[in-house]
């Protein structure tokens, strides 16, 4: 006992502590791990480079591919390209977060209407967004807007489950509270109900985003001329495989990197509900 004791007196010295060293470990594995895809995409790279059948699309190893990356990076057509479908994204998820989360609230506390809407929004989550692509076109007079529709349409269904699921979890006694004190419907709302269940609804965001991102590349195959769906399209029609697997890597870095910012604000609204109670 007295070694460990004195052993996290010296790392306390030195400015060592657990939390330091789990984090060092993490990306240290995190580190390993991306190694590890790196050894695999270059033996597939090989692969496909020995091959007498798939030789024309040696394009598609580490080493073409992030030559051509860091020529995107320096020429600035990644941020060209990830302008628009960032904010294409970005408004589809806007668009599903102001209808999930309302109708969220109102399907976890009202029990009649979620025993009524439950058949229908089940049926309709099930349904691939890409389907809705031919209503889209006819609905909205532009390409944008059709797209923004399908990202809302894929993006709206985990928030407004999480969001109902969360209302039904909120402790009972909280409202009655509430009510005792004298509180009107707009106090429990914004008072009660919304800090309850604030962490359930950036989960659902963070579900939804992730949704929104994987259906974002094909809606973008569309009429537009710009965004990442756009460049893989171009990229595959002219043959540019280093392009377009330069492309790809953006994608799943942008992901990730939108991925972890979501993940990072239920941690802290995770720390704000644990310091309330």
């Amino acid at each position: 006992m007295s070694d460990v004791t004195q052993l996290s007196g010296q790392m306390a010295r030195t400015g060592f502590s657990l939390p330091k060293l789990g984090r060092f470990r993490g990306l240290v594995n995190g580190a390993l791990g991306i190694g590890l895809l790196l050894v695999l995409w270059w033996i597939g790279g090989w692969i496909v480079e020995t091959s007498d059948d798939l030789f024309a699309f040696a394009d598609f190893a580490p080493v073409p591919t992030l030559s051509r990356l860091l020529e995107m990076l320096m020429d600035g057509e990644v941020l060209e390209m990830s302008g628009p479908s960032l904010m294409r994204v970005g408004l589809g998820l806007f668009y599903a977060i102001v209808i999930g989360v309302p109708v969220g609230i109102m399907v976890g506390r009202m029990k009649r209407l979620n025993e009524v809407v439950n058949v229908p929004f089940q049926s309709l989550r099930m349904i691939s967004p890409l389907s809705w692509m031919p209503i889209a076109v006819m609905a909205f007079s532009t390409w944008d807007g059709a797209i923004i529709f399908l990202i809302g349409m894929a993006a709206v269904w985990p928030i407004l489950f999480s969001t109902a699921g969360g209302v039904r979890r909120i402790d009972p006694s909280w409202l009655k509270v509430a009510r005792n004190l004298g509180a009107n419907p707009l106090h429990m709302l914004f008072s009660v109900i919304l800090p309850a269940i604030a962490v359930d609804i950036l989960s659902g965001i963070r579900l939804a985003l992730g949704v929104a991102w994987v259906v974002l590349v094909p809606a973008e195959y569309l009429g537009v001329t710009s965004g990442l769906g756009y460049a893989i399209n171009d990229a595959r029609d002219t043959l540019e495989y280093d392009r377009l697997a330069a492309t790809v890597v953006v994608i799943g870095v942008i992901g990730f990197a939108l991925d972890a910012l979501a993940g990072q604000l239920i941690k802290k609204f995770n720390w704000v509900r644990s310091e309330g109670h």
